[in-house]
């Protein structure tokens, strides 16, 4: 096999087999014609989920990626599921380091990266012990033999090799020398056997790109362009690429080559955007949409690091960044821009969370317009740092000191990231209050393609600052009180210092209504509590009201989630009306207050079923709120959702007891926006 792919032909940038932009699609009966001259059939189908896994060195999230832009290429849907090891480096071969990334491709729309690998690459022993609980029987492993050794087994627990014992009989295997082959095919390039093993996974990329004619040209580019500073490790990648495009065409392992058309997804311009990049662009759009400068204060926290980093590299848009010491400095840094005059954001995880809560306190004291952005992993503590979870929100809501309401906003995709941060945006700067967004790791990470919106599309959140005297003195003369506020939406005024004339107090300590002095009162602190409060419930008034998807008005039972359940609830959704089942959905992207009509809408389904990536505390709230018997659906495995856990979790509520009748819950905040203020 190695003489076959050391003697093969470079490959060119059209392939057969291949369907690239403004090509004819592959031909049925000649489709991947190898130099052997065997004739692989070619099967259309209109869905794959791959899972590539390795060690955490092997480069699958690399390779996953690329395989992910080459099918957003071919203009398919997609959706990405990267998961990390938790340990930095853990040791080689061990199930400890396993890092993979699954990719669902499709000709239609879809809302998962997949329950379940159709295909599954496994680089070592460890990464096929780690997966192949995941597989269905007859789902396709592809394994690199080479590393099948007694040393490898033992590191990840074999007493036995799986390849020989029986153990993998339910699935179709295929054994392919990746490593030596990759180094006899790279040989040409001049680059050592250490660094030239480093190129497998572009052998095993060159391989399943060939079994699901995937275009090549971009993939040859982008390694000419990424280790263009490195032209031997340019050689020794493409060579490892080809390569193993050029073994799957001639080693008679496959019996068909496969090609998912494109989707039919709306008219526009499309990229394949993260949800940590698309929030990071959200905030420079938020900053354009504002007029205002847009300034970070962040400490370095998985998830969230990646936001850091894509808004370093924003300064053409007036972004500016601060790597701050810690998280305490990082937020105080972004509340201090915020009082002058700029859109002060900060990013962290739940850990970082817990320290920001003293600053937090103060930007609702101070009423100014700040984004805190956590991007949730699970927990406690150091918990688990490269895991998915939702277990923030209670901790959002109230981990902070005394009567401090924040409003709450979850994005439900990795693309509505960019709009979550405007709209969070929109709301800071209008109510001047300090707004959480809670995205996730799933989010953060996974993948989709994304449609650029039209400028002109966008909202204007633009705000005036402060810029004369707003209270008459007795004298006849004006002076500026900062805590005057708007009527409609109790916004205080917000003043830029060195505005002449327009010097006012700051700090922690409690303020009078109005003139913003220092004030011990008990019913200033009173008067200030509630407007506070009557503040943040009176965006329930300027938000839309939470849309339900009941496509025939009757069903039994809805369905309520936040934040990135959003996908893993529709599909399941979906599985139990196709089996005729009586189900409803609604997904909240504003938690706190919720949209006014959130009562009317669980008030219409005799059950309610609530998914969340934690113990129940969306379920706590709207019991608490609502007086609603809704029900949890809890994960914390530190993994998203899958649609058919989702769809379980339905049949099982429909099947249930109807909970006792109840009268119509109140609407939230109903108190506080109409009753008086001491």
């Amino acid at each position: 096999m190695a003489d076959v792919v050391a003697g093969a032909e470079p490959l060119e940038t059209e392939l057969p087999g291949t369907v690239l932009p403004g090509t004819e699609p592959v031909g049925t009966a000649a489709a991947g014609t190898g130099g052997a001259g065997n004739q692989l059939a070619h099967q259309v189908v209109d869905r794959v989920v791959v899972r590539f896994a390795g060690d955490s060195g092997d480069g699958m999230q690399l390779t996953g990626d690329r395989f992910t832009t080459a099918s957003a290429l071919v203009g398919n849907d997609l959706s990405t599921l990267p998961d990390f090891p938790a340990e930095i480096r853990a040791p080689a071969g061990t199930l400890a380091g396993v890092s993979a990334f699954q990719v669902h491709i499709s000709d239609h729309d879809i809302l998962t990266p997949g329950d379940r690998p159709d295909v599954l690459v496994a680089m070592n022993p460890a990464a096929l012990r780690a997966n192949v609980a995941d597989l269905d029987p007859g789902s396709t492993i592809i394994v690199n033999t080479d590393a099948f050794e007694d040393r490898n087994l033992t590191k990840a627990g074999y007493a036995a090799n799986p390849l020989h014992d029986g153990s993998l009989d339910g699935f179709r295997v295929l054994e392919v020398p990746m490593t030596s082959m990759t180094l006899e095919a790279v040989k040409p390039s001049g680059t050592k056997p250490r660094d030239a093993e480093r190129s497998k996974n572009f052998f095993a990329l060159g391989l399943v790109s060939f079994m699901y004619t995937r275009p090549v040209e971009a993939t040859l580019a982008w390694i000419a362009e990424r280790f263009a500073r490195t032209p031997m490790v340019a050689a020794a990648n493409t060579l490892a690429f080809k390569a193993g495009w050029n073994f799957g065409e001639t080693a008679e392992l496959f019996d068909s080559v496969y090609e998912v058309r494109p989707a039919h997804l709306e008219p526009g311009t499309y990229t394949n955007v993260s949800g940590n990049t698309a929030m990071a662009w959200g905030l420079v759009a938020a900053g354009r949409l504002a007029r205002l400068p847009v300034f970070l204060g962040s400490y370095p926290i998985t998830p969230a690091s990646d936001i850091l980093h894509e808004l370093s590299k924003r300064k053409n848009f007036d972004v500016r960044t601060m790597q701050a010491e810690d998280e305490i400095a990082g937020i105080g840094a972004a509340l201090g821009a915020a009082y002058g005059g700029s859109l002060g954001v900060t990013t962290t995880s739940g850990p970082g969370i817990a320290l920001k809560s003293e600053t937090m306190g103060l930007a609702v004291s101070l009423e100014l317009p700040l984004l805190i952005l956590d991007i949730q992993r699970g927990g406690p503590s150091t918990g688990l740092p490269t895991k998915t979870e939702q277990a923030d929100l209670l901790q959002a809501m109230f981990g902070r000191h005394g009567e401090s309401p924040i409003p709450i906003v979850a994005p439900a995709t990795p693309g509505d990231c960019f709009f979550v941060a405007i709209e969070a945006a929109r709301i800071a700067l209008k109510y001047r209050t300090p707004v959480l967004i809670l995205s996730d790791g799933y989010l953060a990470n996974g993948a989709e393609p994304w449609r650029l919106p039209e400028v002109e599309d966008l909202p204007d959140i633009s705000v005036p600052f402060a810029t004369e005297t707003n209270h008459a003195r007795d004298d006849g003369t004006s002076d500026f009180w900062p805590y005057l506020r708007d009527p409609v939406t109790l916004a205080r005024p917000w003043a830029v210092p060195g505005t002449p004339g327009l010097e006012h107090r700051i700090g922690g300590l409690e303020k009078a209504d109005g003139s913003g002095a220092v004030s011990y009162t008990p019913a200033n602190h009173e008067t200030m509590v509630r407007l506070r409060a009557a503040k943040v419930a009176g965006i329930a008034r300027d938000i839309p009201p939470l849309e339900v998807d009941d496509p025939d008005g009757d069903a039994e039972l809805l369905v309520l989630g936040w934040g990135s359940t959003y996908g893993a609830i529709g599909a399941g959704a979906r599985r139990v009306r196709a089996r005729g089942g009586k189900v409803a959905t609604a997904h909240l992207r504003h938690l706190n207050p919720f949209p006014a009509n959130l009562g009317e809408v669980v008030g219409r389904y005799p059950r309610v079923l609530v998914p969340e990536m934690n113990l129940g505390q969306l379920v706590k709230l709207v019991r608490a709120e609502l007086l609603v018997d809704a029900r949890p659906l809890s994960k914390v495995s530190g993994q998203p959702f899958r649609a058919g856990e989702i769809e379980a979790g339905i049949l099982e509520a429909l099947a249930g007891p109807v909970p006792l009748s109840r009268s119509a819950p109140p609407a939230r905040g109903a108190a506080l926006l109409t009753g008086g203020v001491a």
